[in-house]
């Protein structure tokens, strides 16, 4: 236990000299946010693109660290494309056209990219993943409202459960866990359009049905909308929530599939998007105020405990049960 425990916790000991610089700028500003960093460095752009995953993904063994870099890298880069101030379509055209010249033999210049094919080869992604991933990529450059559900759904899929799919192609997971890893990924990417209500709105797109807007009467989330109509916009808020809540829970029930040594990054990402979810769902307005995502602290904290939980011989318990029963207090 002790040898094991000493080997999760090594990359733990790394994160205070890496954050002390890569917390000096908030990567959230107005100044950076949805436009694409110069850096050509895989470990840069992973850490200015997200805290939570850069972080969580210290916790992955050492040879797994730098395929889930290569795989964040390939999508970070086709987002910031479409959601760049102003957002540069031809860019991301460019970049889906380079993609698929580097699928069919070609060379290319893009490391991004060609890291990204070789990975997918290895690791036998299926390519329609892939395309599904670009088509939703793609949508935000024409589509700025979902009708429904379902239509929204089909965005879904692409921008988030399919990379759930890769990931468990990466971590050579049982397929049995790829139906859970498809509800992480969506459940994730929902609580991003939730904290990002404001944000979206800059970039003219609300990704949140128009009928179950209607249903509560808001005409759309705009800062002076929600002050008009303050109950209903809480309201709508934690319903959303409430629904990001029930995928969640569909997500732990894979965790058990998940190796101990790659379960743990896997549920300290989780959390910390179950923690950004309850913030907001105690206070719905605080989307207009400030980016809510947690410290690097926050982050090293809940992997400590969940390390010493997973590899503690007294603890008689798991980290692959549910995390979320404790939102019935909310």
């Amino acid at each position: 236990m002790k040898s094991k425990l000493g080997t999760n916790l090594a990359p733990l000991n790394t994160y205070k000299a890496e954050v002390d610089s890569s917390m000096a700028k908030n990567v959230y500003s107005s100044e950076t946010y949805g436009n694409r960093t110069s850096t050509t460095n895989p470990d840069e752009i992973f850490r200015k693109g997200s805290t939570t995953y850069y972080y969580s993904t210290k916790l992955f063994p050492a040879k797994i660290r730098k395929e889930v870099t290569q795989l964040y890298n390939f999508v970070r880069i086709a987002d910031d494309y479409v959601d760049s101030v102003p957002q540069d379509t031809e860019g991301f055209m460019n970049f889906k056209e380079d993609y698929y010249r580097v699928l069919s033999g070609k060379s290319s210049d893009n490391e991004v990219i060609t890291d990204f094919v070789k990975l997918s080869q290895k690791r036998k992604f299926d390519n329609k993943w892939v395309d599904a991933f670009l088509f939703s990529m793609e949508m935000d450059t024409r589509k700025s409202t979902y009708k429904n559900l379902d239509e929204l759904n089909t965005y879904l899929y692409g921008s988030a459960e399919v990379i759930g799919l890769m990931m468990n192609k990466v971590m050579n997971v049982n397929q049995n866990a790829d139906d859970s890893a498809r509800y992480l990924g969506k459940a994730m990417q929902f609580i991003n359009f939730i904290r990002d209500i404001d944000e979206d709105l800059d970039l003219k797109r609300t990704y949140f049905p128009v009928e179950d807007l209607d249903s509560f009467g808001l005409s759309g989330l705009t800062r002076g909308e929600a002050r008009r109509k303050p109950k209903q916009f809480k309201a709508f808020v934690r319903s959303q929530i409430q629904l990001y809540f029930k995928w969640q829970k569909r997500a732990e029930l894979g965790f058990k599939f998940i190796p101990k040594n790659m379960r743990i990054a896997v549920k300290t990402a989780s959390d910390m998007y179950l923690w950004t979810a309850k913030e907001i769902y105690k206070n719905p307005f605080i989307v207009y105020d400030l980016k809510i995502k947690p410290s690097w602290t926050k982050v090293l904290l809940n992997g400590l405990r969940n390390t010493f939980q997973a590899y503690n011989p007294l603890n008689r318990g798991n980290i692959s049960g549910s995390s979320t029963k404790e939102t019935s207090a909310l």
